[in-house]
């Protein structure tokens, strides 16, 4: 029986909304196997003093867990 365990995370890029969820990913695939969604909670414009700002998303990201016995 699979079972899912869900994560909560943040991210922040200089060039998109997009590209922070792509961040977000690639962060926790490094230390998280069987990754299967990531959800996106809040999208977050932080305006900058000029005309840069940064994009901020809050994200679920649903992994399956694997017990002992599934690891043979």
């Amino acid at each position: 029986m699979a079972i899912a365990k869900i994560i909560e995370v943040s991210a922040v890029s200089e060039k998109s909304f997009d590209d922070a969820v792509k961040q977000a990913y690639t962060e926790v695939s490094q230390t998280v196997r069987g990754v299967q969604s990531v959800y996106v909670q809040d999208f977050i414009y932080e305006p900058g003093d000029d005309t840069s700002g940064r994009f901020r998303v809050h994200c679920k990201v649903t992994f399956v867990v694997q017990n002992t016995g599934d690891m043979r």
